[in-house]
């Protein structure tokens, strides 16, 4: 009976320490303040969109914010994100927002309102849209991943890059979320999102005390002088030239933009 006792008091001792040392299976990184948010959207019915789970994960890991939402909260989350990007901070922190399918629409919705509130939104990824989206000229990027012959669209828009992904292997509708090589590009996309700047100081008005005001000194006496002798005239200097060779390179940047183009609702398509 004593031996018993024993036994189960060693192995409660055991069970304690091996709570106390367990981990989780994937270490997390305290979140960067000056990191952007991070907004993932799933697709039709919340599950087949777990590609974004994924890579939520993955960028949590690296210190970013990041969480996972359904596409039919674009509403309520827009609202939450502007107010979250604007609390108590003299200048909006940035906002990245990430989709798939019906996810990928309420992403491109959801980054039009964001900036429409004055909230910066450097990067919008999307993965195969099934509606054809446009997406503001406020947002500084937008990487759509799809394949133009399935049910992905392109997305218009002044600063769009569409990836057509057709024929691209064993990648289709149901697993372009989920492809790692995709993962590791977008998470280097948000890495090297711009960051929010410090507001410069305004500079301080120059000190006037010391000198003294115009109309307190006395002019000096005028004296009168002969005239001088005729000085020579001085020669000219000659002209400086202003012409220049060096011309800067001229850039530009493509995409096709339709001017009237309506955003479409987010939950209105019939893929996931």
């Amino acid at each position: 009976m004593k031996f018993s006792r024993v036994w189960a008091a060693c192995l409660a001792v055991v069970a304690v320490l091996a709570l106390s040392f367990a981990g989780p299976a994937q270490a997390q990184s305290k979140p960067n303040p000056n990191q952007p948010r991070v907004y993932l959207l799933r697709g039709l019915a919340n599950i087949f969109s777990l590609g974004m789970d994924d890579l939520a994960a993955k960028l949590r890991a690296r210190g970013i914010e990041a969480s996972v939402h359904s596409y039919v909260d674009l509403e309520t989350l827009s609202r939450y994100a502007v107010e979250q990007a604007s609390a108590g901070k003299r200048r909006p922190s940035p906002v990245i927002i990430i989709g798939h399918s019906l996810g990928a629409d309420a992403a491109v919705t959801m980054g039009n309102r964001v900036t429409a509130a004055g909230v910066p939104v450097p990067l919008v990824v999307t993965f195969d849209p099934v509606t054809a989206m446009t997406a503001s000229p406020k947002i500084g990027k937008v990487v759509n991943y799809y394949q133009a012959g399935g049910s992905g669209k392109a997305v218009s828009g002044p600063r769009v890059e569409n990836i057509d992904l057709t024929g691209s292997g064993a990648l289709s509708h149901f697993n372009i979320d989920k492809a790692t090589e995709l993962h590791s590009k977008v998470i280097a996309m948000v890495q090297r999102a711009p960051r929010p700047v410090a507001a410069k100081p305004k500079p301080k008005p120059a000190d006037a005390v010391g000198i003294a005001p115009a109309a307190a000194v006395s002019a000096p006496a005028v004296i009168p002088a002969a005239a001088p002798a005729a000085l020579p005239a001085a020669t000219p200097a000659p002209a400086a030239s202003t012409s220049s060779s060096l011309q800067p390179a001229a850039t530009t940047e493509t995409a096709s933009a339709p001017s009237a183009v309506p955003t479409s609702p987010a939950g209105t398509g019939t893929s996931n």
